[in-house]
This record gives structure tokens, sequence and C-alpha cells, in this order.
């Protein structure tokens, strides 16, 4: 069973962040330029919660709001669920599914350790059970 911490060591650990007085524009800006669903938001190197285009389209686009004049910390979802690096990657799967969230930050230690979307845990399922079916295709067809 595949963890967390390999599927950072493929696609790596940068984490991209706001400030919560960072403009929901300045926001949507960053995640356009880096083509990720959802930044973090930090400050004094604590994270304060976290910013997707969900929050964008239900309490921006469809209030009426302007994103040039509405702050990320009046957005965000504040109560960010997390997942160790050493978690497996079901667990994650079963985690996202309960919690209805699309990104996952990964601590390690009580670090930052990066941020998994939910692309990256179907991926690393697909890819994982793939190995599976060559396996059992090969001892079928003798081909070990």
């Amino acid at each position: 069973m595949s963890t967390i911490r390999e599927i950072l060591k493929r696609k790596g650990n940068e984490v991209w962040s706001v400030t919560p007085e960072s403009t929901v524009y300045d926001a949507l800006s960053l995640m356009a330029q880096k083509s990720i669903g959802a930044v973090l938001v930090i400050s004094d190197n604590t994270l304060k919660g976290i910013m997707s285009e969900r929050d964008y389209a239900r309490k921006i686009i469809l209030k009426g709001k302007s994103s040039k004049d509405v702050l990320v910390e009046e957005i965000m979802s504040p109560r960010v669920v997390y997942i160790d690096i050493d978690a497996d990657i079901e667990e994650s799967m079963a985690l996202m599914i309960n919690k209805k969230i699309r990104h996952l930050p990964v601590y390690e230690k009580n670090r930052l350790a990066g941020i998994i979307s939910i692309g990256d845990v179907v991926n690393a399922l697909i890819d994982e059970k793939e190995v599976v079916i060559n396996e059992l295709e090969n001892y079928i067809t003798g081909r070990r």
C-alpha cells in the first residue's frame, strides 16, 4: 500500500500560499499561474485556512461580489483537514470523500510537508491497481 509520502516524492512538496490579508483576486491569479485549485492561507508560519475555487464560486461570484475588493480571510475555509505524511493512500481517499474536500495539506512531525489533491490520490490508486493487474496477468499467463 502506497503512502502520501510516495505521492509527494513523485509530485514534489511545493506549497503555494497567500496571507489572510491578500485579495481574493491575488489568490486567484496565483492559482491560475500555478494551475492549482486551492491555496493555503498562512500567516506567521501558521496555517490559518485554505481557499479553493469552490470558495470563490460560492462566496464571491454567486453573491455578486468583486474578487478585487474581498480579502481571502473573508472566504477561506478556516477549519483545515490535514493528513500525516505516512498515512496510506486509501485513508486519504476516505478522508477526502467523507469530508467532501479536494485538497489535503500533509504534515510530518507538526511541519507542513506539502499538499495533495483528489487527482493525486486517484492517480496513485490507479497506478497501484495497474501494478496488481499486471502481476496477476503475468501469473495467469506464466510470464513471471
